[in-house]
């Protein structure tokens, strides 16, 4: 029996996506949100436990599904995309076989959110997301517990490839601030003006002294990145979803 890093599924119906949730981290990120949420912050139980201060999720999963475990949960469902998800899915063996599995068994679009620290075959990747935690390296060294050398050399290779390539990085207030988003910005759009990059308020996660982002400080970490690239979007946290995501494992 093939065993994954997967310890948790989510299904969006209306939009026809599935998560698969991996743990397990080459990093050490020290705002990870697995600190505070281990489970879908898109589920109705968790988005209360993320946002109240004293609520706590389990601190790691008590089970694993093998690759034919994941194949028959989702035989029942109806979708289109599936997001590799979680903490680093890359790390997981079983992870290119799994999406060549979804990409011509189920006819899905295999989409692969990672930090960039580990390549892999991308054969059946239709889309990478990649987590750019911070430019300069001694932040990203003092973030993660990692040099970004690495990383940064990746997100170029995977361009290069022709491949379907984003960015998002997580906003934190007096860290990982609007200077530092603008330094990421001047990267991606030293390799192409065009891909697309995300920036993401920061909320408490893990024994750390930063406050939660607040929208205005999103907006205008947006405006700097908007300075170099052509594609620029945010998450500041108060948003509503557009959909119902459900628990199937």
């Amino acid at each position: 029996m093939s065993m994954t890093n997967i310890y948790h599924i989510t299904y969006a119906p209306e939009a026809k996506q599935v998560y698969l949730h991996f743990w397990g981290c080459n990093m050490r990120c020290r705002g990870c949100l697995c600190h505070k949420e281990i489970y879908d912050c898109h589920l109705e139980a968790t988005r209360e436990r993320i946002f109240a201060p004293q609520a706590e999720s389990p601190s790691a999963p008590n089970h694993f599904l093998s690759r034919d475990e994941v194949q028959d949960i989702l035989t029942s469902l109806n979708f289109k995309v599936v997001i590799f998800m979680g903490m680093e899915p890359t790390i997981d063996p079983e992870l290119p076989l799994l999406a060549k599995i979804l990409k011509e068994k189920f006819c899905a679009s295999p989409i692969l959110l990672t930090n960039g620290l580990k390549p892999i075959p991308l054969t059946y990747i239709d889309q990478t997301v990649v987590s750019i935690k911070a430019y300069h390296d001694e932040l990203h060294c003092d973030y993660t517990g990692v040099s970004n050398q690495e990383i940064l050399k990746n997100f170029c290779q995977i361009y290069s490839q022709g491949k379907n390539l984003r960015a998002e990085s997580v906003f934190i207030p007096d860290y990982v601030d609007k200077a530092e988003i603008g330094a990421i910005a001047r990267f991606i759009a030293g390799i192409d003006r065009a891909i697309p990059y995300r920036i993401d308020a920061y909320f408490p996660a893990g024994n750390n002294p930063w406050r939660r982002a607040g929208p205005k400080e999103v907006e205008e970490a947006v405006k700097e990145a908007r300075k170099y690239l052509l594609n620029v979007s945010s998450l500041k946290g108060d948003e509503e979803l557009n959909y119902s995501v459900i628990r199937i494992y």
